[in-house]
C-alpha cells in the first residue's frame, strides 16, 4: 500500500452527507477521496422516502447514483475501504508536501470485498460515517426491522397510516416521538420495556389523545410468515400490532481517531461549530453523527453540501494565510 498524491479532503463515509459534500468539493476543483465500506445503517430498509426526485428509491440505489455522479469528475476518488486510522501530520511534514497552513492528516483504510488498502495525505478530513445503532434487546426485533419496524418517523410514517402501531423506546425522547406518530395513526401503544422514560404527566397527555403507555417488560416481537403480528410481554400476553417504530440507542464510531477524543454532547454525538468543524482542528463532521442525530436523507445531503462550502473556504483562507473566519 503506497500513499497517493496529496488531496484536499478525505471523506469518511459515502452516504448522502458524504457523497453530497464530495460532489460539491470536486466541483470546486478539489482532489477528494471518499472512503466507504458500502454497509449503511439503513441497508435493511427497502425504500427511502422524502428525497425529492427519488421518493421510494432503495437506499442503496441512491448511494449508487450518488457515487456515479461523484466519480464522473476527474479529481474524484472512491475507495471501498474501512478507515482504520487517521493521524494528524506534523506541521513541517504537512508544509513539506504542499499544505501551506501546516494542517494535514494521514488517512489509512483497509480494503473490503477485494479492494486494495489505501492511504491518503489530506489537508482536511470530513467524517460522515453515520452511526451504529443498538436496538432493544429482543430476540426477533431484527427480523422485522426495516420492514414492519422503523426508526425514522418522517421517513416511514406515511406508509403506516391508520394501522395499529407500536412505539418501543427506552430513551427520554419517546414522548415526542409518540406525538409525531399520532399524525399517522390513532391506534398507537407506547412500550417502554420497563424503562422509566415517560413521566406520569406525559402519560396523561398521551392518554388524552388516545395513546396508551404500556410499561411492562417486553419478551419479544411475534409474527407469522415474516409479517409482524404483535408484541409479547414477559407475562405471556400478546398485544396485536402490525408494525411501528423503535428508538435505537445510537453510537458515533470514531475509533479511527485513536485517543484523540472529539467533544460530544450528552447523547454521544459529535459536537461541531457553525462551520461544521469538530474540536480537532481540520476535522469536520456532518450527517447523522452530529446533533440532533439521524435525519432524513435529504437533510443529511443538504448538511453535507453546506459543510463542504465551509471547508472549501477554510482551504482557501488557509492557503492564502487570511485566517479562519468565514465572513
Amino acid at each position: 500500500m503506497g500513499a497517493t498524491a496529496p488531496i484536499g479532503v478525505a471523506i469518511v463515509g459515502g452516504g448522502p452527507a458524504g457523497l453530497s459534500a464530495g460532489l460539491q468539493l470536486v466541483r470546486a476543483n478539489r482532489r477528494i477521496a471518499i472512503l466507504d465500506s458500502n454497509r449503511p445503517r439503513h441497508s435493511a430498509t427497502l425504500q427511502s422516502h422524502g428525497f425529492l426526485t427519488r421518493d421510494g428509491a432503495p437506499p442503496l440505489e441512491l448511494r449508487r447514483i450518488g457515487r456515479e455522479e461523484f466519480e464522473a469528475y476527474p479529481t474524484a476518488t472512491f475507495a471501498q475501504s474501512i478507515v482504520r486510522e487517521i493521524e494528524p501530520l506534523d506541521p513541517d511534514e504537512a508544509r513539506g508536501i504542499g499544505f501551506p497552513d501546516g494542517i494535514g492528516f494521514a488517512v489509512r483504510g483497509t480494503g473490503v470485498r477485494g479492494a486494495p488498502d489505501v492511504e491518503f495525505r489530506a489537508r482536511r478530513v470530513l467524517v460522515t460515517a453515520g452511526l451504529t445503532e443498538e436496538l432493544p434487546d429482543l430476540p426477533m426485533i431484527r427480523a422485522f426491522y426495516g420492514t414492519a419496524l422503523h426508526s425514522c418517523v418522517e421517513c416511514d410514517g406515511f406508509e403506516k397510516s391508520d394501522k395499529p402501531l407500536v412505539l418501543i423506546g427506552e430513551t427520554s425522547d419517546v414522548f415526542a416521538r409518540a406525538l409525531l406518530i399520532s399524525r399517522f395513526s390513532s391506534d398507537l401503544i407506547v412500550f417502554t420495556n420497563a424503562a422509566d422514560t415517560v413521566t406520569a404527566h406525559q402519560e396523561q397527555q398521551l392518554a388524552a389523545i388516545g395513546i396508551r403507555v404500556e410499561r411492562r417488560r417486553i419478551d419479544d416481537i411475534v409474527g407469522e410468515r415474516a409479517e409482524m403480528t404483535g408484541v409479547r410481554l414477559s407475562d405471556g400476553e400478546v398485544i396485536p400490532r402490525v408494525g411501528g417504530f423503535v428508538r435505537p440507542r445510537w453510537h458515533a464510531p470514531v475509533e479511527f481517531l485513536g485517543d484523540r477524543a472529539l467533544a460530544r454532547d450528552d447523547w454521544g454525538l459529535i459536537v461541531v461549530s457553525d462551520r461544521g468543524e469538530t474540536s480537532l482542528r481540520g476535522v469536520y463532521a456532518a450527517g447523522d453523527i452530529v446533533p440532533p442525530g439521524p435525519q432524513q436523507l435529504i437533510i443529511a445531503a443538504g448538511e453535507g453540501a453546506r459543510v463542504a462550502g465551509k471547508m472549501n473556504m477554510d482551504l482557501i483562507r488557509g492557503a492564502l494565510g487570511v485566517g479562519q473566519v468565514d465572513d
